[in-house]
């Protein structure tokens, strides 16, 4: 059962209207401090982990972002289809979604199972799960959102690479129930994104925000940069999912570890400004 809703939402500063701040941008941040920055600078969405949550408790996180006003636009992350134990795993993401009041459970697919080599039927187990998944997600009122990452990542961690792989999948749903992540990071390369951005349409359940920023850092996981910080069109993909009649939060993630190291306080406020400057 969704958690109740609070008494009263996060009035939103100007221009934060459909500003998310994802928790992984400050990694280090404690939630209780998160959640205090977002409601002091007038962010009204935050993106959620999983892990953080459950090491502070997921019905104390509940109450926590209820009673603040704030809006949970995105948990992260269910998914890794292809490693033992997946469903149960799911099960419990569903449900934690659903208990934080946030309809989309992000999903990274996960890579290939050990010793394959055969990315097409890791792509089958990926869809067969979600098909497993797509009922009780539904009755829980949580969408599943199936994210692309890109190709660099599609051994070890997520077998869907483009948007295209996305969608193939998906539609197979109902879009209520089943939909896809727009992550510029991940999707920016494709030369087909906007005709898929185009094709998503409803489909499109969160749009995630960062920069693609070179020489990538060794592991690549954290090569992410704030907005205006790399080579991606920002504005023009949000563009793009704005006029396939996406109206939904635009959510800031960013994984690097020199922002990391910074105070709390100094990454919201270096992600709102840049998100100001690059992203609206």
């Amino acid at each position: 059962m969704n958690a109740p809703a609070p008494a009263a939402r996060v009035a939103p500063a100007a221009g934060l209207e459909r500003f998310s701040f994802n928790q992984a941008t400050a990694r280090h941040w404690p939630l209780e401090e998160v959640v205090a920055g977002c409601v002091a600078a007038g962010v009204p969405g935050i993106g959620l982990w999983r892990e953080p949550v459950a090491e502070y408790g997921l019905d104390r996180a509940a109450a926590l972002v209820r009673d603040t006003g704030l809006t949970v636009t995105s948990l992260c992350r269910g998914g890794f289809f292809t490693t033992p134990g997946w469903r149960d795993e799911n099960r419990r993401a569903i449900e934690e979604a659903a208990t934080l009041g946030t309809r989309e459970l992000v999903l990274v697919s996960g890579g290939l199972p050990p010793g394959s080599r055969d990315v097409d039927g890791a792509r089958r187990m990926v869809a067969d799960a979600i098909a497993d998944l797509a009922p009780e997600a539904a009755a829980a009122g949580v969408r599943l959102a199936i994210e692309p990452l890109h190709p660099m990542f599609c051994a070890d961690r997520c077998v869907v690479a483009t948007l295209g792989q996305a969608l193939d999948i998906a539609e197979r749903f109902a879009p209520e129930v089943v939909g896809v992540v727009v992550d510029t990071y991940h999707v920016w390369w494709d030369d087909a994104v906007y005709d898929q951005i185009t094709r998503a349409g409803t489909r499109i359940a969160a749009f995630q925000v960062a920069d693609w920023v070179t020489p990538l850092p060794e592991g690549v996981l954290l090569g992410r940069g704030l907005p205006g910080e790399g080579t991606v069109e920002l504005r023009r993909l949000r563009e793009a999912a704005d006029a396939a009649g996406y109206a939904g939060p635009v959510e800031v993630e960013v994984f690097h570890a020199d922002l990391w190291s910074r105070p709390g306080p100094d990454i919201l406020a270096a992600t709102i400004d840049s998100y100001l400057t690059h992203v609206p």
